[in-house]
Parts: C-alpha cells; structure tokens; sequence
C-alpha cells in the first residue's frame, strides 16, 4: 500500500512507498517501462450506511522509479498536498551508494487505462481527462461535512424527501452519502419499496465551504416549503 499519492500536470501518478514493498523492489530491477502494474481505489462512505463502497477505479499502466532531478519535483509536489516531508527526505537518498536499500522510494505509474465504476455507472476514462481534471473544492472536507450533516441534521435531511414528488415518505431514514461543489447524494432507507439515492443539485457550482453552507441553506428552505 503506497503511504500517499499524487497525480502530476501530464497525468502520471506519484507513489510513495516502503523501500521494502514488493512494488519497490519490482521497480527497482525493472528495465525502463517493462514492469506493468494496476492500481485500485476503493471509495467507502465516510458515514454507516447500507452498502457503504461508493465506487471503485482502477488504474492500468507502467511503474518505474522517480530518479534524477524528478524526484525533487515529484517530491515537492506531493508534499506541497500531502504530509508526508520526513518519509521524502528519506526517499531523497534512495540513491546514496550507502544507503543501501532506501527505507522510502518515490514512483511513477504511467497511465495507460482507466476504469471507474462508482453511483453514476461504469466506464472508461481516457488518462488525458485524468490529466486534466482538478480537485473538487469540497474533497477535503467531504468526510468531515457528512458525519456533521449526519449526526446533527437528520431531521432536515429526511425533509429533503419532500422534494422528490409522491414518494411514501413514513418511516424513512436518511443518510448523507456523497458531497461535492455540484450538490448532494443521500440514501433514503426504510422505504416499502427499498433503498434508494437521490440527487440534490445545488442552485450553483460551490467554491468553498462558505458557498457550501449558502447552497444547503437554499437546498433545504425548498425542502421546507
């Protein structure tokens, strides 16, 4: 399991990995770009909700070492996003002729392939979408957000049922699954007919946590009235 991951401007994505992982090893005696390799992510609510994996993606491509003056690039760049600055130092010797085997090794997947399959469908995406995508606003608060929306706004919440026309709505229970600057997921449960999602888009695509507060605030005088 890599310790952090970023992903570079033309789409590669930098691991940051014990010097003993069997992905470091592999790397190191590979030659140029003949060692294959698939990352998967697995995307789990950060709330308890039935069936809680949100999406799954898999990464197909080609590993190598970050060496020479990229490191120090590849370096600085995932630590200006994650913080990991002590474990970097120790990959910036990784190639010390006495330092042995480093106990950190910085490397690079290059992306061939893409797959996701998550709450909007399976798919392929080509890398250069990848390569060309920025952060969502919210991602670093998504998780924080939702158990708050959780464990303090369950009332409000279960109001938004309101909003999606002739639904049975006795009983019902609902838990916030997913958050980003375009709207709101919540799984409704306890329903006669079963579980289900819905989908609350904001007025507006939100910039911050304050045009977050603005949006929920809109989302649920609607589900009020």
């Amino acid at each position: 399991m890599p310790v952090a991951r970023t992903v570079t401007p033309d789409g590669d994505v930098i691991l940051l990995v014990s010097g003993e992982s069997a992905a470091a090893r592999a790397a190191a005696h590979a030659q140029d770009d003949d060692l294959t390799a698939v990352i998967e992510i697995t995307d789990v609510a950060p709330v308890s909700v039935p069936h809680r994996i949100r999406g799954r993606a898999w990464l197909a491509g080609w590993l190598t070492p970050v060496r020479g003056d990229d490191r120090t690039v590849c370096a600085a760049l995932l630590a200006e996003r994650q913080p990991v600055g002590e474990l970097l130092g120790l990959a910036e010797s990784q190639d010390a002729p006495h330092a042995g085997r480093p106990a950190w090794m910085l490397l690079r997947l290059e992306v061939g392939e893409i797959s996701v399959d998550d709450l909007w469908g399976a798919e392929r995406v080509d890398p250069d979408d990848l390569a060309a995508a920025e952060p969502d606003p919210l991602v670093g608060h998504e998780a924080e957000l939702l158990q708050h929306l959780h464990a303090a706004h369950g009332d409000r919440l279960g109001g938004l049922s309101g909003l999606l026309g002739p639904r049975e709505a006795e009983g019902i229970r609902a838990v916030p699954l997913s958050l980003d600057r375009l709207g709101l997921r919540v799984r409704f449960t306890g329903s006669p007919a079963g579980s289900f999602d819905a989908r609350f888009d904001f007025p507006e695509p939100v910039a911050d946590v304050c045009g977050l507060r603005r949006a929920m605030h809109t989302l649920f005088s609607a589900a009020a009235h």
